[in-house]
This record gives structure tokens, sequence and C-alpha cells, in this order.
């Protein structure tokens, strides 16, 4: 399992998004050189955990538990045979391309260390948006990747450091419990009947979607 290159973004105009000021920097191109990495700050003040990275939009990205965003290289890989185009690494707004890592089959609370330093823990899948849908140019694209469920994962910082393409990924700990990202994902859009088993990732899960199985178990049972 390695990182294939660290993807960075900056914010530009675009007539495809709702961000107040029309800005998306959802197109990311690998960096050359190491990039450091950190915790941003919460949610609607802290932004990429990326140095030389741009989230425009913090209403609803960046953040402590959206500071870094994961796709497996695999995934673009099957993206491509089915639209019949290149995808680049960091052309679905990925920070990290990943090569022989089951990002979407991540467990929550999963923690892998990258290069000497760095350690990251899952915390949720992506949710796609208007914007996303706007970068690709394709047609149903929000269903489209909704469908096919693996939306790759979002991730804290647990230790800072520096990482690079070329990098080993490992995971140095997986929690004792059933709950990837893929069913995250699928209990937070498509089955929301499945929200109350996520609470068992407690406190690792991403706080909104925390709430969100807490909401739904107060409401409907478990």
């Amino acid at each position: 399992m390695k990182l294939l290159s660290v993807n960075l973004g900056r914010a530009r105009a675009v007539p495809y998004t709702d961000q107040p000021e029309g800005l998306t920097a959802i197109d990311k191109r690998p960096a050359h050189g190491p990039v450091r990495v950190a915790a941003p700050g919460p949610k609607g003040i802290g932004r990429s955990g990326l140095a030389g990275d741009t989230v425009s939009d913090t209403r609803h990205h960046g953040g402590d538990d959206q500071a870094v965003y994961a796709v497996a290289r695999e995934d673009l890989d099957d993206w491509e045979r089915e639209l019949g185009r290149p995808l680049a690494s960091g052309s679905f707004g990925d920070n990290l391309t990943t090569a022989g890592l089951d990002v979407s089959g991540a467990l929550i609370g999963e923690r892998w260390r990258i290069g000497s330093a760095v350690v990251l823990e899952v915390t949720c899948g992506r949710i796609p948006c208007r914007t996303f849908q706007g970068h690709l140019d394709e047609p149903r694209w929000v269903k489209r990747f909704t469908r096919k469920g693996a939306p790759g994962a979002y991730l804290r910082v647990i230790q800072p450091g520096e990482i690079g393409a070329g990098d080993p990924v490992e995971i140095v700990h997986r929690p004792d419990h059933d709950v990837t990202v893929a069913l995250q994902f699928r209990a937070v859009t498509t089955e929301r009947e499945l929200l109350p088993r996520l609470l068992v990732a407690g406190a690792a899960l991403h706080p909104e979607s925390l709430a969100a199985a807490r909401t739904y178990v107060e409401r409907y049972g478990s």
C-alpha cells in the first residue's frame, strides 16, 4: 500500500458552484515534493489539513474531521472505464491518491501511518454535490456516484508531519466493529435505516453522522 500522489488545489471562479463567491478548489493537482499535514481547526473555521491546499466552501468542506480526502487509484481507474475518459489523480478533489488500499472499505476509526510520521484516522465518506458534478461535467453525476457507493474517505489528523508521493501506507489500527466508509455513506444517503448501525463507531465517526444516527434512534428506535 502506498501513496501515489499528494494533490493540492487553488481557488478559482466557476459557474457551477453555490459557494457564495463562486469559487472552488476541487481541481487538485499533484504536488512536487513533501507536503506538511496538520489539523486545520474546527469546521467552518479550519480549512484543509494540507499546507498549500485551498478549501473554498467551509460550510461543507474542511475542518478537523474532513482535513484530508483520500481516493483509491483503483476506483478512479474503474470510473475511467465506465466514463470512457482519463481521470488524473486529484480530479475527484482527492488530496491523497492511494494504491493497494481499499479506501471505501476502510473502517470508521481506522488509522493509517503514511511515511514515517503522519497518522490519519478515517471519519466518513464524501457526499457528492453540485460542484463535484459541474467539475466533472457528467450528466446525473451525483446519482451515479451515490449509486456506486465507493465515496473515498475523509480523515482527521492524529499525528502531523510531512508526506509525499511514494510514501508507504500502513494500517496501524483497526477498530473492533464493522462500520466501513461504504456503510456509513449508504446510511447517510440512500439507506437511512442503517443509521443505528453507525453508533458502534462512537466518537471516531464524523460528528454530523453521529448526530444523524442518534436522532434516527430517538425518533424510530434501533
